[in-house]
């Protein structure tokens, strides 16, 4: 275990042969964020690549009489916000002379995600999927094994995003010389956590800014949802300063580990996870594979208390930020 940017969250809880390597990352990610060239180069591929900054678009017929706005991440290369961090990622796995990516997925967007960064810049990739998440997301399996990706399959436990991810760990440990593991929700040992928060936090900067010129003012609330924590730490980041602002995660009934769950540990970290009385991991279940997930990321803990009947907690305290962000689209 080491300290951690999440007070009692977060940590490494890990085999010591892992110990060196998230040293060398924790090393390079700082170096990097004091690096121009890297921010200049991070800069250019969501720009010119990713298509940053991405609209903000109110709704109009949604809820009439309401000024609700979309923030459409759903627009950016490969459909989904998982670019964000698989750039940055895979830049600075570059850095430290990696050329093999090992990832893991839930609703096939990160895998996807990983798949092309890996394809642009021509390295080896594998994506482990829970067989359960490959039936429900066949498009997505089909995407990633077009773009030269190795699918490997997890047919244990509930076959879905909790088991890959255990998977992709697995081979990280056996292959960490030469591997960088792209994790793509806030979780993991440190330095994941931070790093995928700081890159997603493009998102809330990019919100902030256009939330003000279209409206004139801050929103009463942002909201997102809540799985592994990338979408909303990266949305409320740029919110969470301000105190006239409310921070609304909604997770799903059957995978709510902030609003319903316990402290302990799992996948390398401590956050709040759904657990039995004797601290062994739950099932989480959820239509949605990418919030079937029984935790929440050490950013996303601990919740203020849940919306009671709702599954919404107003959850993510201010939390210290690094030296200098990574740069935005716009």
């Amino acid at each position: 275990m080491s300290t951690s940017a999440f007070g009692a969250y977060g940590g490494r809880y890990v085999p010591e042969t892992l110990i060196p390597a998230l040293d060398e990352l924790e090393r390079g990610w700082r170096d990097a964020l004091a690096d121009d060239t890297f921010h200049a180069e991070l800069h250019a591929l969501l720009t010119s690549y990713a298509g940053r900054p991405t609209p903000l678009t109110l709704s109009e017929r949604f809820a009439p009489g309401k000024r609700i706005y979309l923030k459409r991440e759903d627009l950016l290369h490969t459909g989904a916000h998982k670019l964000n961090n698989a750039l940055g990622q895979v830049v600075l796995a570059q850095r430290l002379g990696k050329r093999r990516i090992v990832a893991e997925t839930g609703a096939g967007q990160h895998g996807v995600a990983t798949a092309t960064v890996c394809a642009k810049f021509g390295l080896e990739c594998v994506v482990y999927m829970g067989e359960e998440d490959m039936r429900r997301q066949r498009p997505n399996v089909e995407r990633m094994g077009l773009l030269g990706a190795e699918v490997r399959p997890v047919d244990f436990g509930t076959k879905t995003l909790k088991e890959a991810t255990s998977e992709a760990i697995r081979d990280w440990i056996t292959n960490v010389e030469t591997t960088h593991y792209l994790i793509g929700s806030c979780v993991g040992p440190a330095p994941y956590p931070e790093l995928v928060r700081d890159l997603q936090a493009v998102i809330g900067r990019e919100t902030r800014a256009q939330i003000l010129e279209a409206a004139g003012r801050l929103p009463d609330a942002v909201v997102a949802c809540v799985g592994g924590g990338s979408n909303a730490i990266g949305m409320f980041s740029g919110f969470l300063a301000d105190e006239g602002v409310r921070i609304v995660g909604v997770e799903a009934a059957g995978a709510a580990s902030l609003g319903t769950g316990r402290p302990g540990v799992l996948h390398g970290s401590r956050s709040s996870v759904l657990a039995d009385e004797d601290g062994q991991i739950a099932d989480a279940h959820s239509i949605s594979a990418g919030l079937a997930h029984p935790r929440g990321g050490p950013p996303a803990a601990p919740p203020r208390p849940p919306t009671p009947g709702t599954g919404a907690a107003s959850s993510i305290s201010p939390r210290p930020t690094p030296r200098r962000s990574p740069p935005s689209g716009g």
